[in-house]
């Protein structure tokens, strides 16, 4: 057993200190001769005696058998122990000549004792020996100068014999000091459970803040290399495409060249042709003879172009083309959607994003006027000719999508109206179509952005949650993850900001539900 152990074994429940002359109850438990003593005697006019550690009760005064061998065993711990004892400052009141540091004080006496004097000290129970304290005041009752020997819980005030019978006290309900200390203790110990408790509950939301920072760093680092890979496999590809698109301009520009070439070599071959018929006309205009000059014909110089000579030459600049600057713009509009495509393939970076989101005219209220290509609504002051349905919104201007959302993740956008009001979120088929509880929000079967008169919120269950957002916000991305139960809002704006996220736990499929009222309006851009 370790030396602290055995030390708090050998200490007195009394005084807490080690045992002087240990004596033995019947119920077993070990006590100082002095403390036991004393204890009894503020027993003696109850009619029973009890233990103080145990309250066993014991209706005759206790014969006190002393423990030979708990003595032994104290006295040779205190002489084999170094026991630090608290550097007080305090000394005994009975060494003159070389002051010694006092071990205990005696209330009755007010002396301070050193271990000495202790030892030879009358151990009378009326002497109560306790710790070196500074100031005997607080021990006695400042009305009768006697000893404090019991605890009124009435004024939860410590008082003396004549406070219970002379005094303010009497009358009253009043306990043993050691009694009401263990009653406090009791108390004490109930609140340290309590405290225990909850200082285990913080250690554990500790842990599980520390594990959840791990989790998203780890999750950030993932992600960092996902978005590291995606652009390295961006680049890599985009380097082999401008490869690609450099040699087939340089095919075309060389295969342009080579034409133009040709076709140069075609007409320098008759300029040649046209320079001698000319140098032939100059030396005919310049003879004197005119059998020489009229001798000549005319046709041989003659370059007459006919219709079809025109359209041979045309012909001829035609074929000797130009860069297809189209073909170059589609290789690359194709190559560029087929990156992007196999990087949402390959990457898992890029969230489905909902295509075929169309307006529910059969749940829509009578005064919700609907696009005809089911995209966009808006409030009407005049009732639509929509067919009686027996799931159509009747208290407020509503609607929900024909598609439906039960599992997985995706996508959509919305544009919104700065004037007037809307709402926009999920809800599920089962939300009540008439009444308070129809409004989108103001149930457990729904969930919504809110904006009227400039004013964000985000409501459930009846909840508003006001947010900060600029009035000039128009496009709303909505992100839905079915069976994380996650649903969440962004502002569409540079750069993109997150609004709100609800966590909930969806039992029924999802529809997009919107909301209109004054001149608001939705359009839904997916």
């Amino acid at each position: 057993m370790a030396s602290s152990d055995l030390r708090e074994e050998l200490n007195c429940s009394i005084c807490l200190n080690i045992y002087a002359d240990p004596v033995t109850l019947k119920c077993g438990h070990n006590f100082c001769l002095a403390c036991i003593k004393s204890v009894l005697t503020t027993q003696k006019g109850s009619g029973a005696y009890s233990c103080p550690e145990c309250r066993a009760e014991f209706r005759e005064h206790l014969a006190l058998q002393r423990n030979i061998k708990l003595s032994n065993i104290a006295e040779r711990f205190r002489s084999t122990r170094s026991i630090p004892r608290k550097k007080t400052g305090i000394f005994c009141t009975y060494c003159i000549h070389s002051p010694a540091p006092a071990a205990k004080s005696c209330l009755l006496c007010e002396a301070y004792l050193c271990d000495n004097h202790v030892m030879v000290h009358s151990k009378s129970p009326e002497h109560i020996l306790t710790d070196p304290t500074t100031s005997f005041c607080n021990r006695k009752c400042s009305v009768h100068k006697e000893l404090l020997k019991y605890y009124c819980p009435e004024d939860a005030v410590c008082i003396c014999v004549s406070c219970c019978v002379l005094g303010e006290h009497r009358g009253h309900q009043v306990e043993l000091l050691n009694e009401a200390t263990e009653k406090k203790k009791k108390r004490l110990r109930n609140i340290m459970e309590n405290l225990t408790s909850k200082q285990e509950e913080a250690h554990k939301r500790v842990q599980n803040l520390q594990e959840h920072r791990r989790d998203v760093q780890d999750k950030a680092a993932a992600v960092s290399d996902q978005v590291t890979a995606f652009f390295r496999d961006i680049r890599e590809q985009l380097e082999v495409l401008e490869k690609q698109v450099l040699c087939e301009i340089s095919r075309q520009e060389e295969q342009v060249l080579l034409h133009v070439s040709d076709v140069i070599q075609q007409l320098e071959i008759k300029k040649e042709e046209l320079s001698g018929k000319m140098h032939h006309i100059e030396m005919l205009c310049n003879m004197t003879d005119p059998l020489t000059v009229l001798q000549g014909r005319e046709s041989d110089y003659n370059e007459h172009k006919s219709h079809k000579d025109r359209e041979r030459d045309n012909k001829e600049m035609a074929a000797v083309g130009d860069l297809d600057d189209v073909l170059i713009s589609l290789t690359l509009h194709k190559a560029l959607a087929d990156i992007i495509s196999d990087a949402e393939r390959n990457r898992g970076l890029f969230i489905p994003e909902a295509r075929d989101i169309l307006l529910d005219m059969n749940t829509a209220h009578n005064n919700v006027a609907i696009s005809s290509d089911l995209k966009s609504l808006s409030r009407s002051d005049r009732k639509q000719s929509h067919l009686p349905m027996r799931g159509r919104f009747k208290f407020y201007f509503q609607i929900l999508s024909i598609r439906s959302f039960s599992s997985g993740q995706c996508y959509w956008e919305v544009e919104t109206s700065q004037t007037g009001g809307w709402k926009i979120g999920m809800a599920f088929p089962s939300i009540e179509k008439k009444g308070d509880q129809s409004w989108l929000g103001n149930n457990k079967k729904s969930w919504c952005l809110y904006k009227y008169n400039k004013e964000f919120s985000v409501i459930h269950d009846s909840n508003i949650n006001p947010l900060t957002i600029e009035s000039h916000c128009q496009r709303i991305g909505i992100f839905l993850d079915y069976e994380a139960g996650r649903l969440s809002f962004y502002e569409l704006t540079e750069p993109i900001r997150h609004l709100h996220t609800f966590t909930s736990t969806f039992t029924e499929p999802l529809y997009a539900a919107f909301y209109v009222r004054d001149s608001g309006w939705v359009r839904i851009r997916s």
